[in-house]
């Protein structure tokens, strides 16, 4: 089981964030060969927090701003084409645009006729708890204690494996897992983190929970992260924006727009 250990185990509002690095600061980073002119992305729009309409119609979001980003570093032009989710691959092949930068996740499928850049983000599962309830949360003790999951998903099959001295109590659905946490019918809810620190931020929390424990990125349940496709034998490309990646990281861009975005870091 792998967890990723912090300094702080829970987080509020005068807790450090904490900020993911995917990149080994310490390895030296070549610069390629060949930066590309231009870079068309492609994208999917009405998924905040990475890529939507702000008001004014104006796109926005981590995508958008990380695939500016890129460009900046390499000295690219840059653009940005939406294109609905199942039409992404297609536009790609038929070189429509460069690269597609829309939570497109490997597949032995997609390998055959894509390339993947690094992961710019992982999505960890984490553990929430009340604030309030006097409960001392020690994710190596939770023999007895109730953990509400979201029937039929990754956390559950996880929380099976992992801890089975736990009480798992299942619900159709996160959001109904996140209730018996807040209504005290369970001591802990196990989910998605990158949802729950929208949940922990948000009116419907009313500021009654934080996090606990983690975060989990085990191979196999959490270990795919976010990244971005290209076509099989664009190696430049793809070589070029995984440089610009691991550049931004080292320059602190990568955490300026996380904490941009994830104002309570899901790590």
């Amino acid at each position: 089981m792998i967890a990723f250990p912090h300094p702080s185990r829970s987080q509020d509002a005068t807790a450090t964030p904490v900020i993911p690095n995917f990149w080994d600061q310490k390895a030296v980073s070549d610069r390629p060969g060949n930066f590309p002119e231009k870079i068309q992305f492609l994208a999917t729009d009405g998924f905040p927090p990475f890529v939507f309409r702000d008001p004014s119609g104006r796109l926005t979001g981590f995508n958008v701003d990380l695939s500016r980003a890129i460009c900046v570093e390499l000295g690219s032009s840059c653009s940005l084409r939406i294109k609905d989710f199942e039409a992404l691959v297609p536009a790609l092949i038929e070189e429509e645009g460069d690269a597609i930068i829309s939570g497109l996740a490997p597949s032995k499928d997609l390998n055959e006729s894509l390339r993947f850049s690094d992961d710019y983000l992982k999505l960890p599962a984490r553990f929430v708890v009340r604030r309030d309830n006097g409960f001392t949360f020690n994710e190596n003790a939770l023999s007895g204690v109730r953990v509400a999951v979201e029937a039929g998903s990754r956390h559950e099959a996880f929380a099976m494996t992992f801890w089975p001295e736990a009480l798992l109590l299942t619900y159709p659905s996160a959001s109904e897992a996140r209730a018996a946490l807040m209504n005290g019918n369970a001591d802990a809810h196990f989910g998605d983190g990158m949802s729950l620190s929208f949940f922990l931020s948000g009116e419907a929390a009313n500021g009654c929970c934080e996090f606990a424990g983690g975060p989990w990125l085990e191979p196999g349940y959490f270990g795919t992260g976010l990244s971005i496709a290209f076509r099989k034998q664009d190696t430049d490309r793809a070589e070029a924006i995984d440089y610009a990646l691991r550049s931004l990281a080292q320059k602190g861009t990568f955490k300026e727009l996380y904490l941009r975005y994830f104002p309570i870091s899901f790590y």
